[in-house]
């Protein structure tokens, strides 16, 4: 009988604990673990997997003051890319160009921001749907 409580406890605290966080807490767990499986699939390859880009060719995603002063075109960037010389990120240009991701849904496009903004030293918190269809809707 001991035993069967013990077990009981143990499952039961677990339990306890998850029912503990709140909406917008397991909405940041989700946004941010489906980021990052999209990263690897998406980003990773030329970003790496720290975020540490490459040399003069493609920017780190390390620079917090970078995300922070562009939130708003971050969206853009993703599903439209890059094709101008247009990044200063941590004083240093960067030439070249980055593919559009178009196939990406807009849930797909938050939850990959979410994950880059959270990541690497940065810490924005949740980057939603509402907010990337509303970047969207203003690219250039």
């Amino acid at each position: 009988m001991r035993v069967k409580i013990i077990i009981f406890l143990v499952l039961l605290i677990p339990a306890v604990i998850c029912s503990c966080q709140n909406d917008s807490e397991l909405e940041f767990k989700r946004y941010y673990t489906g980021g990052a499986q999209l990263y690897k699939q998406k980003c990773q390859n030329c970003h790496g997997n720290n975020g540490e880009g490459l040399t003069s060719l493609i920017p780190p995603l390390t620079d917090t003051i970078f995300l922070k002063k562009n939130k708003n075109l971050l969206a853009c960037i993703v599903r439209n890319g890059i094709t101008e010389n247009i990044l200063t990120i941590n004083s240093k240009a960067y030439e070249g160009s980055m593919p559009a991701n178009t196939d990406m849904a807009p849930v797909d496009i938050a939850k990959v921001l979410t994950f880059i903004t959270n990541s690497f030293g940065n810490k924005q918190g949740t980057i939603t749907v509402d907010e990337v269809e509303k970047d969207l809707s203003t690219c250039k």
